[in-house]
């Protein structure tokens, strides 16, 4: 399959009805009443609040709710919010007129954290008056509507929240999935992803295609790779952070949301610069950015200098973020980083691959990663060359016969 006719899953599998919307069962009643009372005339309460945290279905309730009932669906995002009159461009006459086609609009106010001003100046204050005094329904989305700026909205507003997935939801839709893509996945191995997206069905559904497409099983084995120890957000999560940030906090931030060292990080973000860009230029300043944090992290290593340290996070995460476009061609699976997988190719190997270079770490006063990438290979052709020397080093680092008879065939 080329790349061209790769379709992101969780645009493919979007639900297009309201009943195909997974969990959130009373919130799903609550939308579907409220939209309803428009039938009848202007509600008491003209605009809905949707609140709940990301990968929940919120915006994608209520595009499908707007397809059931043929309404024509108006959404703006967090950029239309700046000012006032920004605002007044993109929903004033809109609430008060219905479409050319006769179909009532429903207007939509997405990522409403990003928004401007106060209840009386700014973005804020004339998204009130909107809503005050429109004659179309009004949707507005956010991660928390308890922010002290949204007293005056939520007076409003009619709030609805949406709460987190269950695993056995997430799994189930998991499932479908496969079943759609001829794909016979363990259940272990869907359990072990819905578990990791703590309820996100969008980051799950990502991390399947990540692992499954291509594939005809997926088994835990598959899987199970992504996590030794749990983490606060999965690695693919936090890539697109990086990748795809629209500013230099949500880029930076991103490396203390991966519970992997920084030396793993920055493997992986190496690792997929090239894949995901193609643009000359802007893969050269990909690259620039990326090689500058590794001279830092170079010098911090032979001065023992932690202030070298945020030069190191600014290169590898804004510098890379900021270097291109970020206009993809299709869909394009985040990869696992070579320099570490080809080290190892089975779950025992890559057990034994982590506990060696956790020793070697402990006594170099390095990152696994790094140990096995800038330390064994050395290792390996002391312990090949000159085996009376590799094995003094070997009772230095604590390393087992096990352990060095499997440096000495490793490739």
């Amino acid at each position: 399959m080329s790349m061209a006719t790769y379709v992101p899953w969780t645009i493919k599998y979007k639900p297009k009805s309201l009943s195909e919307v997974i969990g959130n069962e009373e919130a799903k009643k609550k939308i579907l009443s409220w939209i309803q009372s428009w039938e009848k005339g202007v509600p008491e309460k003209k605009a809905l609040f949707i609140y709940g945290p990301p990968g929940v279905g919120k915006t994608a309730t209520v595009e499908a709710l707007a397809n059931d009932f043929s309404m024509e669906l108006v959404m703006s995002d967090a950029s239309t919010y700046r000012t006032e009159e920004t605002v007044r461009r993109f929903a004033g006459r809109g609430s008060q007129f219905g479409s050319l086609f006769g179909r009532k609009k429903l207007i939509v106010f997405d990522e409403v954290d990003g928004i401007t001003g106060t209840a009386d100046t700014g973005g804020l204050s004339e998204i009130i008056r909107v809503i005050a005094n429109t004659r179309n329904p009004i949707i507005l989305i956010a991660n928390d509507a308890w922010d002290p700026r949204f007293a005056a909205l939520r007076n409003l507003c009619l709030l609805v929240e949406f709460k987190r997935l269950s695993v056995t939801e997430v799994m189930r839709h998991l499932a479908r999935i496969c079943a759609g893509e001829g794909i016979a996945a363990e259940d272990k191995a869907l359990r072990f992803i819905a578990e990791r997206s703590m309820g996100d069905v969008r980051s799950a559904i990502l991390d399947l295609q990540a692992l499954a497409q291509g594939r005809s099983s997926l088994t835990y084995e598959d899987v199970s790779w992504l996590a030794a120890r749990d983490r606060k957000e999965t690695i693919f999560n936090v890539l697109r952070m990086i990748f795809y940030a629209k500013s230099a906090t949500t880029a930076k931030n991103a490396v203390n949301m991966a519970d992997v060292d920084l030396d793993m990080l920055f493997e992986w973000i190496y690792e997929n610069i090239p894949y995901h860009i193609k643009d000359p230029r802007e893969l050269a300043a990909a690259m620039d950015a990326i090689s500058r944090a590794d001279i830092y992290r170079g010098m911090l290593k032979e001065t023992g200098d932690w202030s070298f340290l945020r030069y190191i996070i600014d290169w590898m995460t804004v510098g890379v973020a900021f270097s291109w476009s970020k206009k993809a061609s299709g869909f394009v699976p985040f990869r696992f980083p070579e320099r570490i997988k080809a080290a190892a190719s089975t779950k025992e190997e890559r057990e034994m691959l982590e506990e060696i270079g956790s020793r070697i770490g402990e006594k170099c006063h390095l990152s696994i990663s790094r140990a096995i990438v800038e330390v064994l290979p050395y290792l390996r052709i002391i312990l090949q060359n000159n085996p009376k020397m590799g094995e003094k080093i070997a009772r230095w680092l604590n390393l087992t016969d096990k352990m060095v008879a499997y440096i000495v065939k490793w490739k």
